[in-house]
């Protein structure tokens, strides 16, 4: 059994503890109502640009040639490019927030072969990859934790030229997104964008009036021009639902953690008594058994005495008589 001083010391240490995690969940919550404004802020951008994309890709005359337009369907499964966009998070106590990603990316990556790259967002990600030797074509680093629309068209500027080089055919993302505090990862494709793949299976219905749209100064230039807003809205609004969730399950793993502590506590504080008392018993039985001892030697004292003053009269009448 632990003696008292190791009790006490191990009460101390998760007292401790639990003032940081409690701090760090009180700093989660603030995050957590920040990065909720600036997701309901991007949406009404990202929703309206879509329609827009799919408003312009059914007014688009015939014989229009973009890359955007590309479907790359013509490219059998396996001989296909493809690009992961990685979002992780920059440190760790975040529940299973990362774990959950990057298991989601290995599945996909082993079914690819070797025709994939990897584009990691977050310090966590970048490690995870290069211990396992497994390269890493870009890492944008000190990007998850405060996510801005610079940011955002920094990585999109780097997606876009790798397609634009037709180095990689397909884009997909993967990230993680919260609803009602439960976070779900998500594997979505980014490019070819599949708004305009749908649209161009579409059948338009015969006799279908479609209202007159203008597009200067080319079909071609809006599609460049509006296509790449909407990526960056996209990487945008991916980054900020990435940051929302870790901030959720970080304060959930906190929340966790203080629960976990106060247990732990509640345990240690009935050892600690229970010992304690243990130590108080031993003191009073060691008190009282010495007092006993005293006691006895006291009165074998006592009795050593008086048989030594018996000893002493026995032997002074044994005198007298022989006197007599």
């Amino acid at each position: 059994m632990a003696n008292i001083k190791e009790i006490r010391d191990r009460i101390n240490s998760v007292n401790d503890t639990r003032k940081i995690t409690n701090a760090m969940y009180l700093i989660s919550s603030t995050k957590l109502r920040k990065a909720k404004k600036m997701l309901d802020e991007t949406e009404p951008f990202f929703f309206a640009t879509q329609a827009m994309i799919s408003r312009i890709v059914r007014h688009l005359p015939e014989g229009v040639e973009n890359i955007f337009l590309e479907s790359r369907l013509d490219i059998p499964e396996q001989d296909r490019r493809k690009g992961y966009i990685i979002f992780t998070d920059d440190k760790g106590l975040a529940g299973a927030y990362n774990h959950n990603v990057l298991k989601l990316a290995e599945e996909h990556i082993q079914n690819d072969g070797d025709k994939w790259k990897l584009f990691v967002i977050g310090e966590v990600g970048r490690f995870h990859f290069l211990s396992r030797n497994m390269d890493i074509e870009e890492s944008f680093m000190f990007t998850s934790q405060n996510p801005t629309l610079h940011r955002a068209r920094k990585i999109s500027a780097e997606i876009l030229d790798y397609y634009y080089r037709r180095e990689i055919d397909e884009f997909y993302c993967i990230y993680t997104t919260v609803h009602s505090n439960v976070c779900e990862t998500r594997f979505e494709k980014l490019l070819p964008l599949d708004i305009i793949t749908d649209i161009q299976r579409e059948r338009m219905t015969p006799g279908t009036i479609l209202e007159e749209f203008l597009m200067e100064p080319s079909p071609s230039a809006v599609l460049d021009n509006i296509v790449p807003n909407y990526i960056t809205g996209y990487i945008y609004g991916a980054l900020v639902e990435a940051f929302c969730s870790v901030q959720s399950s970080r304060m959930m793993a906190m929340d966790s953690a203080n629960k976990n502590a106060s247990k732990m506590l509640e345990g240690l504080q009935k050892t600690y008594n229970r010992t304690r008392q243990a130590m108080i018993t031993q003191e009073i039985t060691e008190v009282v058994s010495g007092a006993k001892a005293l006691k006895r030697a006291k009165m074998a004292k006592m009795e050593k005495t008086k048989k030594v003053e018996m000893h002493g009269q026995d032997a002074k009448l044994i005198d007298e008589t022989r006197r007599l």
